[in-house]
C-alpha cells in the first residue's frame, strides 16, 4: 500500500501501516490450532501482539473521532434534559426515529465505500479512491433529498406511530430545524471512509476533538445564555458538522495526491452498481439501527409513556457512547480485512477477525462491570427527576447485557463489510430482529405488561441470535474464496475507472469502458 499522505503536520501517520513482507508470511503460514509446542504458542503470541498494534493503530484514532462525534449529539441531549422532561423527549424521539432512520441509511450507503476502497488500497489501485468518494456523494446527496420529506411530515409521522400529541408536535418543530443535517451528513460519511480505507484517522481525531470543545461553548452560549432553546440546539448542530465536513474535505483536497485528483465527470459513469452495493449497505445497516429505534416507538405507546422514553433514551445514550468504541473496531477490522483480501492474503485476514473479536469482548465485558457497579448513579448526567433516575436504575442489568452484545456484534459487522457480505447479513438481521426478537418484545412488553423493560428483554433475544449467527457465518468463511472474490471485484469495478482515465490522460476517443455487472 503505497502511503499518501506526505504532510509534516501528522508524522505520527507516516509509519508504514502494511505488514512487511516477513510479517505477512508468518501471519499466512501461521495455524492457530497448532499449540503442541512451546514454540508455535510464542509464534501465536508474537503475531498476536504485531496485529494488536495495527488494529489499535487504526481503532484507537477512529475510537476517539467517533466519541467526540457522538458527544456533539450527547451534549444536545444533555442540554435538552436540563430544559424540561418533554424536551428530552422531543429530542430523544427526533433522534431515535426521524433523525436515527436518515442517519443509518446514509451511514450504510456511505459504508460501501469500506469495501471498494478498502479492497482498491490492498491492490494497490489508489486511483479509483477519488472517483469512488464522488460517486458516493452523488448517491447519498441524492437519497437526503428523499429523506428529506421524513423531516418535512415528522409530526403526523410520530403521532402516526402512537407518541403522545405534546411530545410529537415539538419533536417535528425539532425535525424541522435539523433538516440540513441530512446534507452534511451526506458529505461526511463518504469521506469517512475514503480516510478510513487508507488508515489516515489521525487528522479525523483532531477535528473532531476540536469541534467538541466549539460545540459545547456554542451549545451553553445558545441554548441557555441566549435563551434559544431546541432552536439554539439545531443551529449549534450544523455549525459543528459544517465545520467537521469542511475541514475533512480541506485534509483530503491538499493531502492526498496519489486519491485525490480533484473532480471528475467519471463519477457520473457506472452508478447503477455503485447504487446498488450502497443500498445493501444501507439495508444492512438499517435493519440493525431502526431495530434499536423501534424500542423508542414501542415505549412511546405504554402507559407513563414520557417517563419510559426519558429513562431509555439515557440508556440508549449511553449504550450509543459505548457503541462509539466499537465502531471504531468496527472500522479497523474492515480496513484490515479489505485490506489483506485485496491484497491477496485470506490467512491474514482471518487471524485479524479473531484478535478483534477477542480485544472488544473484553472490553464489552469491562464496560458492563461499570454500568452494574453504578446504575443508581449514572442518570444524574441526564437529569435532575428522581422518577427517571429511578426507572433507569431498574434497567441497568438490561443496558450491560446490550453492551456486552454489543461489544461483538458491531465488530462481526465490520468484518461483512469489509469481505463484501452486506447483502448476506441484511436477510440474518430481517430474521434475527424482525421475526425473531422484535415480535418477541412485543409479547413481552404488551401481552406479559412487562413494559420498556419487556420489550427491551425480548429484542435483546434477538440479537443475541444475530451475533450467533455471525459468528458462524464467520468461522465457516472460505477466506481463500473471499481473496479472489476480492481479486474479481477489483478488476471489474476498477476496469471503467483505469480505462476513463487513460482516456482522459491520453485523450484517447475510442477506449472501450470495460461492462460492470
Amino acid at each position: 500500500m503505497a502511503d499518501v499522505l506526505s504532510s509534516p503536520l501528522l508524522e505520527e501517520e507516516e509509519e508504514d501501516n502494511d505488514i512487511s513482507n516477513h510479517e505477512v508470511a508468518s501471519r499466512e503460514n501461521i495455524r492457530l490450532t497448532d499449540l503442541d509446542s512451546i514454540a508455535s504458542f510464542q509464534q501465536l503470541i508474537k503475531e498476536s501482539w504485531v496485529e494488536s498494534k495495527k488494529l489499535w493503530k487504526i481503532a484507537g484514532p477512529a475510537i476517539f473521532s467517533s466519541l467526540c462525534s457522538y458527544s456533539i449529539l450527547l451534549i444536545t441531549s444533555i442540554c435538552a434534559g436540563h430544559l424540561g422532561n418533554v424536551e428530552l423527549a422531543a429530542v430523544s424521539i427526533q433522534g431515535s426515529v426521524i433523525g436515527l432512520l436518515a442517519f443509518g441509511l446514509l451511514l450504510g450507503m456511505g459504508s460501501a465505500l469500506e469495501t471498494l476502497c478498502g479492497q482498491a488500497v490492498g491492490a494497490g489501485k489508489l486511483q479509483m479512491l477519488g472517483v469512488y468518494l464522488q460517486r458516493s456523494w452523488l448517491i447519498l446527496l441524492g437519497t437526503s433529498v428523499l429523506l428529506s420529506f421524513i423531516y418535512i411530515f415528522a409530526t403526523p409521522i410520530l403521532k402516526l406511530l402512537g407518541q403522545e400529541d405534546d411530545v410529537a408536535d415539538l419533536a417535528g418543530e425539532f425535525a424541522l430545524w435539523m433538516l440540513p443535517q441530512l446534507f452534511l451528513y451526506s458529505l461526511y460519511f463518504p469521506m469517512q471512509k475514503f480516510l478510513q480505507a487508507q488508515s489516515k484517522l489521525m487528522a479525523m481525531a483532531w477535528i473532531a476533538l476540536v469541534t467538541l470543545i466549539i460545540h459545547a461553548f456554542l451549545s451553553w452560549l445558545l441554548i441557555f445564555e441566549l435563551g434559544l432553546g431546541l432552536v439554539g440546539a439545531a443551529i449549534t448542530l450544523h455549525i459543528s458538522w459544517s465545520l467537521i465536513d469542511i475541514s475533512q474535505f480541506l485534509y483530503i483536497v491538499y493531502f492526498f495526491p496519489d486519491t485525490w485528483k480533484g473532480f471528475s465527470w467519471l463519477a457520473f459513469h457506472d452508478l447503477w452498481p455503485f447504487i446498488r452495493l450502497s443500498v445493501a449497505s444501507g439495508v444492512m445497516l438499517c435493519l440493525e439501527i431502526w431495530y434499536m429505534m423501534s424500542l423508542i416507538i414501542m415505549t412511546g405507546n405504554l402507559k407513563n409513556a414520557t417517563i419510559e422514553i426519558d429513562a431509555l433514551s439515557i440508556c440508549m445514550n449511553l449504550n450509543a457512547w459505548e457503541a462509539m468504541i466499537f465502531i471504531g473496531f468496527n472500522a479497523a477490522i474492515s480496513v484490515r480485512v479489505s485490506n489483506e483480501l485485496g491484497a491477496g492474503h485470506p490467512k491474514a485476514a482471518k487471524f485479524a477477525v479473531l484478535i478483534v473479536v477477542l480485544t472488544s469482548l473484553s472490553i464489552g465485558l469491562i464496560c458492563m462491570a461499570i454500568i452494574l457497579a453504578t446504575k443508581n448513579d449514572f442518570a444524574v448526567l441526564f437529569t435532575s427527576s428522581e422518577v427517571v433516575m429511578k426507572a433507569v436504575s431498574t434497567m441497568a442489568m438490561l443496558l450491560g447485557v446490550t453492551m456486552l452484545l454489543n461489544s461483538v456484534q458491531p465488530v462481526l459487522s465490520g468484518v461483512a463489510v469489509g469481505g463484501g457480505w452486506q447483502s448476506l447479513i441484511a436477510y440474518v438481521n430481517v430474521g434475527s430482529y424482525y421475526c425473531f426478537g422484535l415480535p418477541l418484545g412485543l409479547l413481552m412488553g404488551y401481552k406479559f405488561d412487562l413494559g420498556a423493560k419487556g420489550i427491551w428483554t425480548g429484542m435483546i433475544c434477538g440479537t443475541a441470535l444475530q451475533t450467533l449467527i455471525l459468528l458462524l457465518i464467520t468461522y465457516f468463511t472460505n477466506w481463500n474464496r473471499e481473496a479472489a472474490q476480492a481479486e474479481d471485484r477489483m478488476r471489474i469495478w476498477g476496469g471503467s475507472v483505469e480505462a476513463n482515465t487513460n482516456r482522459s490522460l491520453k485523450g484517447e476517443e475510442n477506449v472501450e469502458y470495460e461492462n460492470i455487472p
